[in-house]
């Protein structure tokens, strides 16, 4: 009886490939299927899937990357004449002239030799400032947030202390040439993730490989401070105890494989995550905490100290209440921007604007951010840099420790302050000219230069314009 009576899940198939419903089949219509021909329809229709997500992601790649040429290492001296010199760490140079050669600024005046060969540049009526630092961002490694084939800025996991940003940071991102036209020429590239995100790193943004763009790596161990203390309640103590009590493991572990390594060379067998550690645990290395809160931001100094480890806040929204714990370790503070809400409802409106100013007047050395690295709107935003500090200063802060902390303290607190962040003889050429003051937002960044590179300021917001100034052109012909 078995082989006379069809199936009933082959006769549903069946129905199914026809559009009838097996409810209005007789018996006599049911066939059994042919699962050969099942088989090639599956096929087909699984190569149809791989073939349309193939074509959406080269055309993502497409759209995503920039089609700028990466400037040509100077080939000879170029003095940019009679602009005012914004040096940051010495009074602003009216009338003045600044000479690089081979990457280096070599002579800053109103009277230096200048060899024959010289390239003028000149810059009267204009400005010239050190490139700006945005000191934290996912830049490079998140270029359109709803698509994932596009972002790379979280390694799976919550402990991934081996994972490096700098070789995930995409070089040929459109977002880096947007964040270049603002005056942001360097950027410290952060992972993100819920714990031990990984490692950052200082990287110009021009180049062809990321080993071009890397000016200093590793320059911190990110850590989300705020998820290991959480908001405070039994609960969260309770988890912040434990995980403090793993972390503490951890770097003990650290130790003693350093230790290991040291006494036994090659045949200790090589453990990346540890491996990692060890420049932190030598103090080379700082670790990244991000902390708003009171509570979390003692924690983290109270841990490091313990730890004999460098520490550095990002994130900060009360480190005012910490002014003289930071102050007594020389920490600093790392602030996302100035364009955020308060995190309580209890905090005043300006909260967020006026932090800068409290921070200064407490005597807490800070860098402000423009809303990168986990904020609203991320990497996309690294433009708006020099706005969040032309906030601060209508909240309170001069228009010089404004200006020094998008340059000159991001580059103290990140190490790299012998390199870049002021216009200084002898340290990197990597600059911009602009027609007015950087920190108000009509102003245009006309040249640009990283290590003495020619910066190509065009992107697509300005590709954009030309092209819709046509068609407006052509309808009022």
């Amino acid at each position: 009886m078995n082989g006379s009576r069809p199936n009933p899940l082959t006769a549903c198939n069946t129905a199914a490939i026809r559009h009838i419903h097996p409810s209005r089949m007789s018996l006599q219509q049911l066939e059994p299927i042919d699962m050969h021909r099942l088989n090639t329809q599956r096929f087909a229709i699984r190569l149809a899937r791989l073939w349309v997500a193939a074509m959406g992601w080269i055309c993502l790649s497409v759209a995503s990357a920039n089609d700028q040429i990466p400037g040509p290492p100077q080939s000879r001296p170029i003095v940019i004449r009679g602009a005012t010199l914004h040096r940051v760490d010495q009074p602003v140079m009216q009338n003045g002239d600044l000479l690089f050669n081979d990457g280096r600024i070599t002579g800053i005046g109103s009277d230096i030799d200048i060899p024959d060969n010289t390239k003028i540049i000149d810059a009267s009526g204009k400005h010239v400032y050190p490139g700006l630092i945005e000191s934290m961002t996912d830049l490079g490694l998140r270029e359109i947030s709803n698509q994932s084939a596009t972002v790379d800025n979280t390694e799976f996991g919550s402990i991934n202390p081996n994972a490096k940003s700098w070789v995930a940071v995409n070089p040929d991102s459109e977002l880096i040439p947007v964040a270049r036209s603002g005056g942001v020429l360097l950027a410290n590239v952060a992972p993100l993730g819920r714990w031990i995100r990984g490692q950052s790193a200082v990287m110009m943004l021009d180049g062809w490989t990321y080993q071009d763009m890397v000016l200093s790596a590793p320059s911190g161990l990110c850590l989300n401070w705020d998820h290991i203390t959480g908001r405070g309640g039994d609960a969260d103590l309770a988890r912040r105890d434990e995980r403090l009590d793993e972390l503490t493991e951890r770097l003990d572990q650290a130790r003693r494989y350093a230790l290991g390594r040291q006494r036994n060379g090659e045949s200790t067998s090589t453990d990346l995550r540890l491996e990692s550690l060890i420049p932190v645990i030598e103090g080379r290395v700082p670790v990244i905490a991000t902390a708003n809160r009171q509570s979390a931001i003692e924690s983290a100094v109270a841990f490091c100290r313990a730890q004999s480890l460098r520490l550095i806040i990002h994130g900060g929204f009360d480190a005012e209440q910490c002014a003289k714990l930071l102050k007594a370790d020389d920490i600093g503070v790392l602030i996302p921007g100035t364009y955020r809400l308060p995190i309580r409802r209890s905090d005043r409106y300006d909260a967020a604007y006026t932090l800068p100013a409290r921070l200064h007047r407490a005597g807490v050395r800070f860098a402000i951010g423009g809303e990168g690295s986990g904020s609203p709107g991320g990497a996309s935003l690294t433009q708006n840099l020099p706005y969040h500090a032309g906030c601060a200063v209508a909240y309170g802060l001069s228009r010089e420790d404004a200006l020094r902390s998008i340059t000159l303290s991001p580059a103290e607190i990140l190490g790299v302050e012998d390199r870049v962040g002021s216009l200084t003889v002898g340290k990197d050429a990597t600059l911009l000219i602009a027609d007015g003051d950087i920190l108000e937002t009509e102003t245009q960044v006309t040249d640009a230069f990283i290590t003495g590179r020619p910066v190509d300021l065009g992107n697509r917001h300005t590709m954009l314009y030309q092209k819709y100034r046509q068609k407006y052109r052509q309808a009022n012909r």
